[in-house]
């Protein structure tokens, strides 16, 4: 017999083999769901990596030779397109195999492309943390993520938004756990460079946007670093040299692939599956309304992706995703430049890194709470609070951006943090409760396998929402280096940054002229320009929320013509 039919050498792995017997209690599964989704969760706090990855090299700042931001930020947007292409393809296979084998893949694939990655950042090789983390990491989220999704709707047909929200919560709650951890081992595993002195007293060259010191031991890279950069490590203002610390991001990318890797596998042997025609002790599925959108029909994985309905729950996700998962994966960031130059006293490194794990805490939060109350108010109607409510609070972070640039007050950043917080609160709850709304349209005995598909609205959304925020935000950037260049006296800007104006552009992509030190020697009175940076993607990002509500708007019950002939279906353990 074939692994496929539950023999061969790993038969064991296979559902008709982890067939729950009488008696067993369904309460048991959840639990190794939100362990899986814990775990892979963690690739919504990959923000905290990109401080450490931008300075590899200088450590205490970027070096020239550091990779930037923008290029940085691409390996969770490849993870993400993984996991929508490999969901997609492997829903079939979750449906024939079961959660069990597919959840043991995907500890292989989390858990290996975290060690690939370690020795990419150890040696400096971008494709090497591509490959690893993004290519074998991604298919591992997309494995992962669908792994317990048909399987916890079939043990609660009863209850279907509250399951599917349990585990997926997981999912939004792996950054919670996943950020202070991330945080403690870089602390743990960073190493400060060799210190040269202040910068006044160390002779140093521009050549071709870098910077040089002369040694004892001859002309060696260096950076210079703030008071403010280098108090991070422990040390003082002045000049470092490229290549001799260490930000301690290869030990931790190894450190958490084995830990994730063994909960995994742990996990994914507590998976079982009904037995055919199981159901709840006492529980009868309810009538289907003529006129509404619950059916007791089911429709087949390959007819789904003829139905409108598919591609409007598929727009409906992507503009959802897009809408939130750029500002998730620049969430530090983005709080850092909005406010930290204007309050610097509120808006600390510490308080950006709180700010992570609140978006966790409420992305978490709002997968259970809102799928669990579309159990009450149905899919469509919480589809469309996500809609309406998310245009206005996206719409209302430009305006706390700008206000806050001229009137550094309280109120602004308190109106800029709830707003956030409830806009990732339904991020969060858009992908708790798509599996119930597919079981709702389509029926349960392929929902899988349609789930996998319609992630790969998350992949494309995994491409626009960070090409959307890095691109807007560059635009901005160089608009706003170049006006302030052009108030700064040229003496003065030359005797700061060591070249003459004309090289400007040198200097940026050396990492030497940014929009701070600008404002340093700009004129009494300059406007910080950097708040504004977001302001252009959130109007955009608005617009695609606005889309996402008429597709939902229009939704209608799945015609009978695309309905399953239930004379085909096998009643085969599990379905």
């Amino acid at each position: 017999m074939s692994n496929a039919q539950g023999g061969g050498a790993f038969g064991f792995l296979h559902k008709r083999n982890i067939v729950a017997q009488p008696g067993f209690n369904r309460w048991r599964v959840p639990p190794a769901s939100i362990a899986i989704h814990l775990c892979i969760g963690s690739v919504y706090a990959w923000s905290v990596f990109n401080p450490p990855l931008t300075r590899q090299l200088g450590v205490v700042a970027p070096a020239a030779g550091d990779w930037s931001l923008s290029s940085v930020v691409w390996i969770f947007s490849v993870a993400i397109v993984f996991l929508g292409l490999a969901a997609a393809f492997a829903g079939k296979w979750l449906e024939e195999v079961g959660p069990r084998m597919v959840g043991v893949v995907a500890a292989f694939l989390w858990g290996g492309g975290f060690i690939l990655g370690s020795v990419g950042i150890s040696m400096h090789q971008l494709w090497l943390v591509y490959l690893g983390y993004g290519v074998l990491g991604g298919c591992g989220l997309g494995l992962g993520y669908v792994s317990p999704v048909s399987t916890l709707i079939r043990w609660f047909p009863d209850r279907r938004g509250m399951a599917t929200g349990m585990a997926i919560m997981g999912f939004g709650g792996g950054a919670m756990i996943a950020a202070p951890v991330k945080g403690w081992l870089l602390d743990l595993y960073e190493r400060a460079p060799d210190y040269l002195g202040a910068q006044d007293a160390v002779q140093t060259v521009v050549q071709n946007g870098r910077v040089f010191a002369e040694t004892a031991a001859g002309q060696v890279e260096v950076v210079i670093a703030s008071a403010t950069q280098a108090a991070e490590l422990g040390g003082q203002a002045g000049v470092y040299v490229v290549g001799t610390g260490d930000t301690g991001a290869a030990a931790t990318f190894l450190t958490l692939g084995v830990v994730y890797f063994v909960v995994m596998i742990i996990a994914a042997f507590q998976y079982r599956v009904p037995a055919a025609n199981w159901k709840p002790e006492g529980w009868e599925p309810k009538p289907a309304a003529a006129s509404g959108l619950v059916s007791r029909n089911n429709v087949h994985i390959d007819q789904a992706l003829k139905t409108p309905q598919f591609w409007q729950l598929w727009v409906m996700l992507c503009f959802n995703v897009t809408a939130g998962i750029g500002v998730i994966g620049v969430a530090k960031t983005m709080m850092s430049e909005i406010f930290g130059s204007v309050m610097p006293l509120v808006v600390t490194a510490a308080f950006a890194s709180t700010y992570v794990l609140m978006i966790s805490v409420f992305n978490m939060v709002g997968r259970f709470f809102w799928a669990s109350t579309s159990d009450y108010i149905g899919r469509k109607a919480t589809y469309t609070c996500f809609f309406a409510l998310g245009t206005v609070l996206y719409l209302s972070i430009p305006y706390f951006a700008s206000a806050v640039a001229t009137n550094p007050a309280l109120i602004y950043l308190i109106g800029f943090y709830v707003a956030t917080m409830i806009i990732f609160s339904m991020y969060g709850g858009g992908f708790a409760t798509i599996p119930a709304y597919l079981a709702d349209m389509f029926g349960t005995m392929h929902v899988g396998g349609i789930h996998g598909r319609l992630l790969t609205a998350w992949s494309l959304a995994g491409v626009l929402g960070p090409l959307a925020i890095t691109s807007l935000r560059q635009m901005s950037v160089t608009s706003a280096i170049e006006d302030l260049a052009a108030r700064v006296d040229p003496a003065v800007f030359a005797e700061t940054f060591g070249a003459p104006i004309t090289q400007l552009q040198a200097l940026v992509d050396a990492h030497t002229v940014t929009i701070a030190r600008l404002m340093e020697i700009a004129p009494a009175g300059t406007v910080d320009p950097t708040p504004s940076l977001y302001n252009t993607t959130m109007y955009c990002m608005a617009a695609l929320l606005v889309v996402a509500f008429f597709a939902n708007l229009f939704m209608r019950p799945v015609k009978e013509h695309h309905h399953h002939d239930e004379a085909e279906i096998a009643a085969v353990p599990g379905e």
